[in-house]
């Protein structure tokens, strides 16, 4: 399984958040066959009493030559690890990693907002080059 390229900035982003990277990969088995494989998994303590937020990130770099393309590869995955983070680990919350510069030119478009209201696509946005954390959009 091939790594995005922009897989370390998010992750060094997640740590200076606050955040304890748990798995690197996250692995889901579906059957016997087939497993899926999510970027990374985190947990954040919250207060001792609440426990803590556990959530499962998705990262893509969208630099490829279609951002469509792109986009359509990641809500595919998105919806199908939602999918499956439901039915076996349903407190755990899935993102998409998307950098600034996707969020500001592509992810505005009137059909991708649609799109991801329509889905109820978690979003982190981070910058690769500052390796932080932008936005949470939930």
């Amino acid at each position: 399984m091939a790594k995005d390229i922009f897989h370390q900035q998010v992750k060094n982003s997640l740590i200076k958040d606050g955040w304890n990277i748990t798995h690197d990969p996250f692995t889901i088995r579906i059957s016997e066959a087939v497993k899926l494989h999510i970027d990374l998994a985190a947990e954040n303590a919250i207060a001792a009493e609440k426990g803590s937020e556990k959530i499962a990130v998705e990262i893509k770099s969208f630099i490829a030559d279609s951002d469509i393309s792109s986009f359509h590869t990641a809500l595919g995955q998105y919806l199908n690890y939602c999918q499956a983070l439901e039915e076996q680990e349903a407190d755990r919350i899935v993102y998409l990693a998307i950098p600034v510069e996707a969020y500001q030119n592509f992810f505005q478009l009137p059909f991708i907002q649609r799109s991801l209201k329509r889905y109820q696509v978690k979003l982190i946005i981070y910058n690769p080059k500052l390796e932080v954390i932008s936005e949470w959009i939930n």
